[in-house]
């Protein structure tokens, strides 16, 4: 068994219309599964599909108090490109943010509710990602991280360093998975996790289990989902939804 990426889920204050700023920022299509729900994907797109990571928006009252552990980088073709994307997210509400990074080729950025980003100075390990170059957890140990997520995903291992650790689809499409070394302590519940789904056929309550085996901690929220809630190994939330 395993499981895959499918989906980053982003808490808002407003869903429709933070929804409707990354739709615009990355050219995909906006569609709603229920009120407080806004879901994001890429024009005719066939879920769920490695080519791309969705992005699901749920309405929370919970206000943002501290940097994102989770965030998105986005891809460039060139200085020029770089350029003409963060003048046109400016454009749309994006602001300019400092999380300490000084003097660096990218650009990063906050959307309109404070979520950071980034927009990639061009790399050609990202030339074929779409948008989304990669999804960026922060952690303390990238390779006890990798470690994990290695097993608990059938996504292959590009890259593990004392800083770095970077994975991406077997097939080699969509964004990469990249655990970034920090200094941040986790305080609260990440505002931005991962969805991980297991494939068709496979047992949720199994999986489950053997995620926990791996080092995943179970999450209680108490109330009737169809998905299960678990903690990495370093405290970080993420949802496992049913086989599909």
């Amino acid at each position: 068994m395993a499981t895959r990426l499918v989906q980053i889920n982003m808490k808002a204050r407003d869903d429709s219309a933070l929804g409707g700023f990354w739709a615009k920022a990355l050219g995909w299509g906006v569609s709603s599964e229920g009120p407080g729900v806004t879901n994001l994907e890429p024009e005719g797109f066939v879920y769920p599909d490695p080519v791309a990571v969705c992005l699901d928006l749920i309405v929370s009252p919970e206000p943002k108090t501290v940097k994102n552990r989770v965030h998105v980088d986005l891809a460039t073709t060139s200085a020029a490109h770089q350029a003409e994307v963060v003048a046109r997210l400016k454009d749309l509400g994006a602001t300019p943010a400092d999380v300490g990074q000084g003097d660096v080729p990218w650009t990063v950025m906050a959307d309109p509710e404070g979520n950071e980003f980034c927009v990639l100075d061009p790399r050609p390990l990202y030339r074929d990602t779409g948008p989304i170059a990669a999804v960026v957890v922060d952690c303390a140990d990238p390779r006890a991280m990798a470690r994990f997520w290695g097993q608990a995903m059938d996504w292959t291992l590009h890259e593990v360093t004392d800083h770095n650790a970077v994975l991406r689809s077997a097939k080699g499409v969509g964004p990469y998975l990249q655990f970034l070394r920090t200094p941040d302590v986790k305080t609260v519940w990440n505002r931005v996790h991962l969805d991980v789904r297991p494939y068709p056929g496979d047992d949720l309550e199994a999986e489950a289990a053997r995620l926990r085996t791996l080092g995943a901690t179970a999450i209680d929220l108490e109330s009737d989902v169809p998905w299960t809630v678990l903690a990495d190994p370093e405290g970080n939330e993420f949802c496992l939804l049913a086989p599909g």
